[in-house]
């Protein structure tokens, strides 16, 4: 592409943009990263960092940084449920060779640590600056149009691959009419930060209770006495059951199980709402001339709502199709495919099984069934840590015989 100013723009400097930024220096490419916020900045989000991002930062050279990052290591996860059954793992004795650590810090926090590093990276960065158009010439994006935060005048940037990183409201996924809304496939999740929380140690919990079914209540530890506390339901279940989700945050938060780890919590703000586009749904994602990663590509575990390492993933992928498609001089929608083939060889069979547990978390009566029988189970326990870890397929999880299995051992 003629006068280019940059091999590739990436709009959105979220973890997804940020880490697409540190790849593209790895591949030698120019890049220029767009965000209309500045840093730090907070991002509504259960701020629970997997296994999945966890190697991406290894990879990176980045995990000995984000462990002195303010935030709580985990080393156990609980799965609460209906009746008052809990599941405990703890990943630091399992028999399973190996559980990635995990960590739970504020997206605060650690998006501004990654942007700190795609600093370093980037060829060019502009903060507050929204994206309001898209360069297109015969069909092809060839690059943003947009204005800087006090300024009415419009910027033209160009370059001949430009990666949306920009979130679940995409501006790169509208102006390219990829973008869809469909309750069917979003999930809208309620967050609040609580200090002084009860019974807080190492662990992330889960609680599949009848205040949110379908969906779950979780609560995340944080430093310093803090706590990310919040609920997830499927958007067509809200719709359908008239959930006012405020309602149901503060009724688990007062049901009898859970009233007294918050009766000396103080809530440090008013509950925030954001909205998931889960991978249920294979959301296309590449055009003549673009990409999209993490939540502009809905690729959000359906099951646990976590989608940092997905959008780290997504970065990975994208950036090595980026250098593959300078390098042919081909810019093409089916050229730009191989990345969107990778990604999902990657984390597609995961996306498809989440979505199969998904369906299953809607059922109390075998929430309450597996969750209680894996408590009792040691062998069982095991299997979904090694789910957990990736040790394990999940299709043994959402296998029907599986069950039965289950019920008969």
């Amino acid at each position: 592409m003629q006068n280019a100013d940059y091999d590739a723009i990436i709009v959105g400097a979220g973890p997804a943009g940020a880490t697409a930024t540190l790849y593209a220096r790895r591949s030698g490419l120019r890049v220029l990263l767009l965000d209309r916020s500045d840093f730090p900045r907070d991002k509504t989000c259960g701020d629970a960092l997997s296994g999945k991002t966890v190697d991406v930062l290894k990879d990176l050279g980045l995990i000995d940084q984000v462990r002195l990052l303010p935030g709580a290591p985990i080393s156990r996860i609980i799965f609460g449920s209906p009746d008052g059954s809990e599941l405990v793992i703890n990943l630091n004795t399992s028999e399973l060779n190996q559980i990635p650590e995990g960590f739970v810090i504020r997206r605060e926090v650690f998006d501004r640590f990654m942007f700190d590093q795609a600093i370093e990276a980037a060829a060019d960065v502009k903060t507050g600056f929204s994206v309001t158009d898209l360069v297109i010439e015969d069909g092809f994006v060839r690059g943003v149009k947009g204005r800087q935060a006090g300024s009415p005048d419009v910027q033209t940037h160009r370059a001949p691959i430009v990666l949306g990183a920009d979130g679940f409201n995409s501006i790169v996924a509208r102006k390219t009419g990829l973008y869809s809304h469909d309750p069917s496939h979003m999930v809208v999740a309620l967050r609040q930060y609580f200090q002084d929380v009860g019974g807080l140690t190492d662990q992330i919990e889960l609680h599949f209770i009848d205040e949110v079914i379908p969906g779950y209540f979780w609560i995340f530890p944080l430093e310093d006495g803090k706590a990310n506390v919040g609920i997830g339901m499927l958007h067509k279940a809200i719709k359908k059951q008239g959930t006012d989700l405020k309602q149901a945050l503060a009724n688990a938060i007062a049901s009898p199980r859970f009233r007294d780890r918050f009766k000396d919590a103080r809530p440090l703000e008013d509950p925030v709402g954001w909205n998931l586009p889960v991978g249920s749904k294979h959301y296309p994602a590449v055009g003549d001339g673009f990409m999209l990663l993490g939540d502009a590509a809905g690729l959000i575990d359906p099951f646990t709502g976590e989608g940092i390492g997905n959008a780290l993933y997504s970065a990975r992928y994208a950036i090595e199709t980026a250098a593959a498609a300078l390098q042919a001089d081909d810019f093409s929608a089916g050229f730009l495919a191989r990345y969107d083939k990778a990604l999902w060889k990657a984390i597609g069979p995961e996306l498809r099984i989440s979505s199969q547990l998904q369906k299953i978390g809607r059922w109390r009566w075998l929430l309450n069934f597996v969750i209680a029988r894996a408590a009792r189970k040691k062998r069982l326990g095991n299997l979904i840590a090694g789910m957990i870890a990736n040790e394990v397929p999940r299709d043994q999880l959402a296998n029907p015989l599986f069950y039965l299995r289950l019920l008969f051992s």
